[in-house]
């Protein structure tokens, strides 16, 4: 008897989670076409020289105990338990956090990070998320400021949040908007924030506001002395406002090798993944899709693959191009208007860092702590720094050097992207050098790496993309998941989630996807 097929579009988070899941809970057989040559997608970790890039930094937190088992199962913590406690309500595994290297003989773990990011703003650092030190280091002028800004905003909210300034300006005040906001919003989406529609601020920044920051500040002496009192060292992510976290997951090659790992496990049990594969044509019949066209990257070869189930995570201005016969009109108009934000990312290898950490924070071979930092220096491109070697020690080659990734936001064919390599390269070290971030004569080594279709923005026509899903949603064996695939700009633990809730709905028959689209972490 013929197996059943799944046909999946793309061998990122979610393509991979469904591929994952088809082969332990059915008898398909799942086949991934993924356009590029490494396995990941946005997740993937790009080895240059032995020198690991973590694209886009991926901090492993959820508050979904299926994905925190999940990622587990196939990379257990680093350490094996000392024992389980019960913390703040929850039974919890317990384990020493890593410093430096560990003498684990396996690679295959997750670490147990410390989550400390910052703003680089007017040549100091501030605490990111904001707290108390962050206000208190702007000066009594600017306190006075924003409290009056907080309590009016409070006394007399913005009654309609339409736009991403709404939201901020509604949960921290005008003025503090304006000062730690405002600026990089802009940078990060090329857009004005009164463009941007507020719907992103309630995925990523979700609840969070001025006041729930503050009161993190005072509560997290209180925490500490409890989870002392029990004898953790380590409080879950679960317990906290997702933007709050203190501590999180990490594996020990980056973000890419639990990918790597899923992807060797699908294949040893029969799946398949092509590779250098991109989706061209779809054809459907009856609202069902029929088979899917994809041409080979490197020779241009062309083959067709039918299948009984179709997964796309592919971005849906791309899957709507597939189909441009025959979906109607105004889905096709809609599709052409969604916009993307591209970016670059330099990795950029430097003998030390010249910034030493001014915090109380124990530092690790004198680098300042940060796995992120935040640029919001005027006239300064760059956006965010990634200090790898604070992500895990194995992400580097020479553990003597600094590892860095280098943010730069930009449109796919501006000016920005169309920069030779070296250029970006030389603009990268004269800003670092300009903020006081290195030394010019420490510079080693360094790679650029240009990313597309990173974040999908919601401005455009993206108040209307009810009418994309709606259509999409009226073909029975057709299921769209990942950030990109449903145009949801959330993070991996929601696009594993999409991917799991698919195939237990063909599992049980579900023909509805509203719980699909309903999925909220």
């Amino acid at each position: 008897m013929r197996k059943k097929k799944a046909i999946i579009i793309g061998a990122g988070a979610a393509g991979l989670t469904a591929a994952y899941e088809l082969i332990h809970k059915t008898d398909f057989l799942p086949v991934i076409y993924e356009m590029g040559s490494n396995v990941g997608g946005l997740c993937k970790t790009i080895n240059y020289k032995g020198n690991r890039l973590d694209i886009g930094g991926h901090r492993f937190y959820t508050k979904s105990n299926t994905i925190l088992q999940w990622w587990f199962n196939i990379l257990p913590l680093q350490s094996k338990p000392a024992r389980d406690d019960i913390v703040l309500g929850r039974k919890l595994p317990l384990s020493i956090k890593p410093e430096g290297r560990d003498p684990e003989k396996t690679d295959k773990v997750m670490l147990i990070r410390n989550r400390i990011s910052r703003i680089f703003f007017m040549n100091k650092f501030f605490d990111y998320p904001l707290s108390l030190n962050t206000i208190f280091n702007l000066g009594i002028l600017r306190i006075l400021k924003i409290l009056l800004s907080y309590i009016c905003i409070r006394l007399f909210p913005i009654k309609e949040e339409k736009t991403i300034e709404d939201f901020f300006i509604n949960r921290f005040g005008k003025e503090l908007y304006t000062i730690f906001f405002k600026d990089y919003t802009e940078k990060v989406w090329g857009l004005s924030a009164s463009e941007i529609f507020s719907q992103w601020g309630v995925h990523r920044v979700k609840s969070l506001s001025l006041l729930k920051a503050i009161l993190d500040t005072l509560m997290s002496q209180c925490r500490k002395s409890f989870l002392a009192t029990v004898g953790a060292d380590f409080e879950h992510p679960s317990h906290t406002e997702t933007t709050l976290i203190k501590y999180f997951y990490y594996p020990k090659l980056g973000p890419g090798q639990l990918w790597e790992e899923v992807a060797k496990i699908v294949e040893e049990k029969g799946g398949i993944i092509y590779r250098n594969k991109k989706a061209v044509k779809i054809n459907c019949k009856n609202n069902n899709i029929i088979a899917i066209e994809f041409k080979d990257t490197i020779t241009g070869e062309t083959q067709s693959e039918s299948g009984d189930y179709f997964f796309s995570s592919m971005p849906v201005k791309e899957l709507v191009k597939c189909m441009e016969n025959e979906v109607p009109i105004e889905v096709h108009n809609i599709a052409n208007n969604l916009r993307y934000r591209d970016f670059i990312t330099v990795g950029l290898l430097v003998k030390k860092l010249k910034i030493k950490n001014k915090t109380k924070i124990k530092t690790i071979n004198n680098i300042i702590p940060d796995s992120w930092i935040y640029v919001q220096q005027k006239n300064i491109k760059l956006a965010r720094i990634q200090i790898y070697n604070n992500w895990s020690p194995y992400m580097i080659n020479d553990p003597d050097t600094v590892w860095l990734g280098l943010e730069y936001f930009c449109n796919e064919g501006d000016e920005l992207w169309n920069k030779p390599d070296n250029d970006i390269i030389n603009l990268a070290i004269d800003e670092l050098f300009s903020i006081g971030m290195i030394d010019k004569e420490d510079y080693i080594d360094s790679t650029v790496l240009r990313i597309y279709k990173a974040y999908p923005i919601y401005c455009g026509s993206y108040n209307r993309f009810h009418i994309i899903k709606d259509y999409f949603n009226t073909f029975e064996n057709l299921f769209l998941i990942g950030r990109n695939g449903m145009h949801h700009y959330d993070s991996h633990d929601h696009a594993m989630l999409t991917a799991i809730t698919a195939v237990d709905n063909i599992i049980n028959n579900i023909k509805t996807k509203d719980n699909i689209w309903k999925i909220i972490i």
